[in-house]
């Protein structure tokens, strides 16, 4: 089965008039189903990319497929019924005055009868524990609460596609737990492909590949643990620093990166 995201050479520059690019022959693929993590510092293109991925950009130079169709100004109307996007600023994507009207918006656009809307709003709200808000006003939610109502959004869509740009960054490390092993459940039974712009490592760990991004390029892209076990200057995830730390003071520590999980097993010998 092919890539459901084929990206290649892609190029684009927010002026033109500059000889200044924000990507750089860009090319990376995505399997069905799989969780890639894309990471790099600030201005290294992560956003820009994730904006481009749904055609909410149009690069000046390469071509993306969506699941064998060429994202264009043609198809990509087409192409976003099968993709969501959650920004960082949950803000920017609300319309209903209700979080269960915020939730419906994009149902109603999809002209779907009133009970299946029902049931894919109940159950989108429950997955992110917001059913108790449902009559709320989105604007007087918390920070992390309008991010959550704004995931619901989304996954009340069951996308084959889901792409977050910093979406977690609002919750608390309780509901992003929760909600991470959420959108792993849903990646496991459903198929669902996630690719999640981060800079939280702890994330980016848990995904099954990492893209590193430097200046508009990929310069990395491989397991959690061939990018943080060699990539020194990345910031490493807990375990992995705490790994790191725990060599560095002299412990007889394995000399290898470490999963949380298998920080935690090596712990408790």
């Amino acid at each position: 089965m092919p890539p459901i995201i084929e990206v290649n050479n892609l190029y684009f520059s927010y002026n033109q008039r500059i000889d200044e690019e924000t990507l750089t022959n860009v090319s990376f693929t995505v399997e069905r189903g799989e969780w890639l993590a894309v990471v790099g510092h600030n201005g290294s293109g992560k956003s820009t990319l994730a904006q481009i991925l749904v055609g909410l950009l149009s690069p000046q130079k390469g071509q993306i497929k969506i699941a064998g169709q060429v994202l264009n100004e043609e198809s990509k109307w087409e192409i976003r019924q099968t993709m969501g996007i959650v920004f960082q600023n949950p803000d920017n994507q609300f319309i209903g005055t209700t979080v269960q009207d915020d939730v419906a918006f994009g149902l109603e656009n999809l002209n779907m009868s009133y009970m299946d809307m029902e049931t894919r709003i109940d159950e989108a709200l429950r997955m992110v524990e917001m059913s108790s808000f449902r009559f709320s006003d989105p604007s007087r939610l918390s920070g992390g609460q309008k991010q959550r109502v704004a995931i619901a959004g989304i996954l009340a869509l069951t996308p084959s596609v889901m792409i977050l740009d910093e979406a977690l960054v609002m919750l608390d490390p309780p509901s992003r737990r929760k909600l991470l092993n959420i959108l792993h459940l849903l990646k496991e039974k459903e198929g669902l492909t996630i690719i999640s712009i981060t800079h939280d490592m702890n994330e980016a760990a848990s995904a099954d590949r990492v893209l590193m991004m430097e200046s508009g390029q990929v310069v990395r892209t491989g397991s959690p643990k061939s990018v943080f076990g060699d990539v020194l200057e990345l910031e490493p995830p807990f375990a992995e620093a705490l790994r790191r730390t725990l060599l560095k003071k002299g412990r007889n520590v394995p000399q290898r990166y470490m999963t949380e999980s298998e920080m935690e097993k090596w712990l408790c010998k």
